[in-house]
């Protein structure tokens, strides 16, 4: 008799049955942790990504190029030297756009200017001028006086060192006007720190006359004001030793012209929103903020 034929496979030992599982057990832990580490190393990268897009660059000022031909013009209802005008709403004192700089297209080409005596560098767009004058009336010897224009010679702003720092003086109530501020960027330039000093920045401030009057440049010495009104306004860097009182700005102080007076080289408005249009759409004056931000001091 021919025994029959089991077909159930051969049994494993407990031994065996225990093995088999621990090493599924330790395959399955293995992968497990790959997917943790492979999970941690994205999201450190993720976590890296998100600091360097909010770092010190993202403070930086970015500028948009454009032809120049496509900034040659300012913003509509900008600034004009016209007469008397009925004005618009009074704002004191205010500031808006402060820390932003002017998201107004730029030149698209730029060049570098140092002076001869490798004192200073500031970029310009490529067809505007440059001309070197004689120090200004009350500065120091062999200071710069440094005048920018445009390719059609229309006056920009001027470039002056060794200027004496005014003192904060009394203003009288009658005579102070209400102004704004519309611009405010800070500036890593030099300065000596003192009493009524502040932090370097640029700005454009526009004070009340029988128009708004509107002024760019540097500034590091806090205005005089009670109210939200100022006698004048003034564009100076308190500076350190070998540069002085220094003024980049298409005027080193500012007052309320009277109506027979020239209001060059100031902006003059209609009303204050037309002011804010300016620094907000004109390519002039984000050239003209890109340059000014762009000043550095070779020498002291």
């Amino acid at each position: 008799m021919v025994a029959a034929s089991s077909t159930e496979p051969p049994r494993k030992s407990p031994q065996a049955v225990h093995r088999g599982r621990g090493a599924v057990g330790m395959r399955r832990t293995a992968r497990a942790r790959r997917t943790a580490w492979a999970l941690r190393a994205a999201a450190v990268l993720a976590a890296a990504m998100l600091v360097a897009g909010c770092g010190a660059g993202s403070n930086a000022p970015v500028w948009t190029g454009v032809p120049s031909a496509g900034t040659a013009s300012a913003a509509p209802g900008g600034p004009s030297a016209g007469g008397p005008s009925a004005g618009g709403p009074t704002q004191s004192g205010t500031a808006s756009g402060a820390g932003t700089p002017s998201p107004g297209a730029t030149s698209a080409t730029w060049k570098t200017y140092t002076d001869p005596a490798k004192k200073v560098r500031f970029e310009l767009p490529a067809d505007w001028i440059v001309q070197s004058t004689g120090p200004a009336a009350g500065a120091a010897p062999g200071s710069l006086h440094i005048e920018v224009k445009k390719a059609d010679g229309t006056f920009v702003a001027a470039l002056q060192t060794g200027l004496p720092v005014p003192t904060s003086a009394p203003c009288d109530a009658a005579q102070a006007k209400p102004y704004s501020v519309l611009n405010s960027v800070p500036v890593t330039v030099p300065f000596a720190d003192g009493p009524g000093v502040i932090t370097p920045r640029f700005v454009f401030r526009v004070i009340q006359g029988y128009k708004y009057f509107g002024s760019f440049g540097l500034t590091a010495l806090a205005t005089s004001a009670q109210d939200g009104k100022a006698c004048r306004l003034v564009n100076i860097v308190p500076g350190p030793a070998g540069i002085g009182g220094y003024s980049f700005a298409d005027s080193v102080e500012v007052v309320p012209p009277s109506p027979q007076a020239q209001v060059a080289p100031l902006s003059s408005f209609d009303t204050l929103a037309q002011a804010s249009a300016y620094v907000r759409d004109s390519g002039d004056f984000a050239d003209a903020q890109r340059m000014i931000m762009s000043l550095a001091f070779t020498q002291n």
